[in-house]
């Protein structure tokens, strides 16, 4: 999977990271767990299946570096954080789960890396709560608009949020973390500002297990990687201007002033005299009422290009 996001453009790959003996109850860990989905007989040992120690994180590292990709991944409790840190890794991801852990997120910020938090479920008194407090610590983070549904409903991604956050927190890198199908909401997430865009990837979207339905497999991922760059591109200055490329289809496309019938030297000009026709090569139409009043300098004929020297002085 490494080498394929690697392959499919992506800038970073991230895991999970919990350590789940501390991070869910006693009950909640033994909780018999009947899903299609489901590794183990209780939800705990079905978790412990799924979790990566240090011998896998070592090498998906170093599979990442051989790829040239950078490796990160979620921390999920205190001890997580730790074990990521002992690796090395260069961020850690903050799930919306834990926007209110205020705790994990005050320990996480002194840590010297970069933190990237996702807002699922929570309102705006959360994420200021979380921004105050990553602020004054100084830390480095960015938020990401995120709605927790798998997959959520599309009234429901209110992406607008992202310029909500960007006008309140004009300091921050503020993202977009998608549990939605396809790729067209993270286009539209970057053009409303998001600066970093998460996506689930999966290397098939039959394959057991509750995500990957939604998930963008390697040629969904290389399309939005592709499309972007492209954004990224297409967006420009903001100053309207005329391109070399435009000149060949405007000049064919576009109209001049003709003459709309014989006219003969000394004719006084009028609005009924003339007619707009392709191909661009003269006076353009909204120059006709300057020439309403001129007397004309030479017999012209009918559909003949009409120019500023065809007027006496």
């Amino acid at each position: 999977m490494i080498r394929a996001a690697a392959y499919s453009g992506a800038s970073a790959v991230k895991l999970q990271k919990r350590s789940n003996i501390d991070l869910f109850t006693k009950a909640a860990f033994d909780a018999p767990y009947n899903s299609e989905n489901a590794y183990g007989p209780t939800y705990g040992l079905h978790r412990e299946a799924l979790e990566f120690g240090e011998e896998e994180y070592k090498e998906c590292i170093l599979e990442a570096k051989r790829n040239n990709i950078t490796f990160f991944s979620t921390a999920f409790d205190f001890q997580s954080v730790d074990f990521l840190m002992n690796l090395g890794v260069p961020a850690i991801k903050i799930a919306s789960g834990d926007l209110k852990s205020t705790p994990l997120l005050k320990y996480a910020s002194t840590l010297g890396v970069p933190l990237i938090v996702s807002t699922g479920g929570a309102d705006l008194s959360d994420v200021d709560r979380a921004v105050e407090l990553l602020s004054s610590a100084g830390s480095d983070f960015a938020i990401l608009q995120c709605t927790a549904g798998y997959p959520p409903k599309y009234e429901e991604l209110n992406l607008r949020v992202i310029s909500t956050f960007r006008e309140r927190y004009p300091n921050t890198v503020v993202g977009y973390s998608g549990h939605d199908s396809g790729i067209a909401m993270s286009l539209v997430a970057y053009v409303l500002g998001a600066r970093v865009i998460e996506k689930h990837f999966t290397l098939n979207r039959a394959m057991k297990g509750t995500d990957h339905a939604f998930s963008l497999e390697p040629g969904g991922m290389r399309k939005l990687v592709r499309d972007l760059e492209r954004a990224q591109i297409s967006l420009g200055d903001g100053e309207k201007r005329v391109y070399d490329s435009e000149l060949a289809p405007i000049r064919k496309m576009g109209k001049m002033i003709v003459a709309g019938t014989n006219i003969a030297a000394g004719t006084v000009a009028n609005l009924s005299m003339f007619e707009f026709r392709s191909p661009s090569e003269g006076l353009h139409p909204y120059q006709v009422e300057q020439l309403v009043g001129l007397r004309f300098a030479r017999d012209v004929a009918s559909g003949e290009s009409i120019g500023m020297e065809d007027f006496e002085k």
